[in-house]
C-alpha cells in the first residue's frame, strides 16, 4: 500500500552513523536514515519491522538534517523499507544545502523522488523496478538467492545505462552457498563485481 506523508516530515525507523556495508561505496562512513514504510515485501528482508510506516514516529526533515550536522558525516544514505514510497524532494533539498551528498538504495518500485549524488537500485522478483528509475541508476546490485538469480540479473543490466556500475551479492543466510557461485559466475563475466554485507562481517550496525 503507498503511503502519502507531508513532504516536510518523514516516518523514521532508525538513524545512525556508520559505515557504507555495501556496493559501490563501501567502507566509507555514512550517515543512514531508514525510513518506514515498504509495499514490496522480500521474504528475505532483514529489516521486515520497517515495513509498516504508521509504527515510526515523524521527524522533520530540518530536524534530520540537524541530526546528521552533530556528525562529520559528508554522505547520507536513505534506505528503508522502500524510501521512494515517500517524496524526498523536501529531504534531499536540505541535506544538499547543508554541502551534504545524497545517496538512496531503492527497489525502484515507487516513482523517484528527490535530487541524488547516487542512486542504487536494487531491483526484486516481488514488485519490479520502474522504467523510469533504470536509466537513472549508478549502482545496479542484485540479490542472489538461488542460481537462476543470475539470468535475472542480467535481465536489468541490460536495462540500466552503459556507465552502471554491476554488482552481485549473496542473500545473507545463504551466503555459504551462493557465494561461491557468484564467484564463478563474476570470473566468466567479469563486468559484475562482488558486494559483501561486510557490516555483518565487522558486526557494525
Amino acid at each position: 500500500m503507498e503511503t502519502t506523508l507531508n513532504i516536510t516530515s518523514l516516518p523514521v525507523m532508525e538513524a545512525f552513523y556508520t559505515l557504507q556495508g555495501e556496493g559501490y561505496h563501501q567502507g566509507k562512513a555514512a550517515y543512514f536514515i531508514r525510513l518506514g514504510g515498504c509495499g514490496v515485501g522480500c521474504v528475505w528482508c532483514d529489516v521486515k519491522e520497517s515495513w509498516d510506516a504508521e509504527k515510526f514516529k515523524k521527524f522533520k526533515v530540518k530536524s534530520l538534517t540537524f541530526k546528521v550536522k552533530q556528525t562529520p558525516a559528508q554522505i547520507v544514505v536513505i534506505t528503508g523499507g522502500e524510501p521512494l514510497m515517500h517524496n524526498l524532494d523536501e529531504l534531499t533539498k536540505e541535506l544538499q544545502h547543508a554541502g551534504l551528498k545524497t545517496h538512496i538504495e531503492t527497489s525502484g518500485s515507487s516513482p523517484l523522488s528527490g535530487n541524488w549524488d547516487w542512486i542504487c537500485l536494487s531491483p526484486k522478483k516481488f514488485k519490479a523496478p520502474l522504467p523510469e528509475i533504470l536509466q537513472k541508476a549508478d549502482e545496479l546490485k542484485v540479490v542472489i538467492f538461488n542460481k537462476s538469480d543470475f539470468n535475472w540479473a542480467e535481465k536489468y543490466a541490460a536495462l540500466v545505462s552503459p556507465d552502471c556500475k554491476l554488482y552481485l551479492q549473496p542473500e545473507w543466510d545463504k551466503a555459504s552457498i551462493v557465494t561461491p557461485m557468484i564467484i564463478d559466475y563474476i570470473k566468466s563475466n567479469p563486468q559484475w563485481e562482488l558486494s559483501l554485507q561486510i557490516h555483518k562481517y565487522i558486526n557494525v550496525s
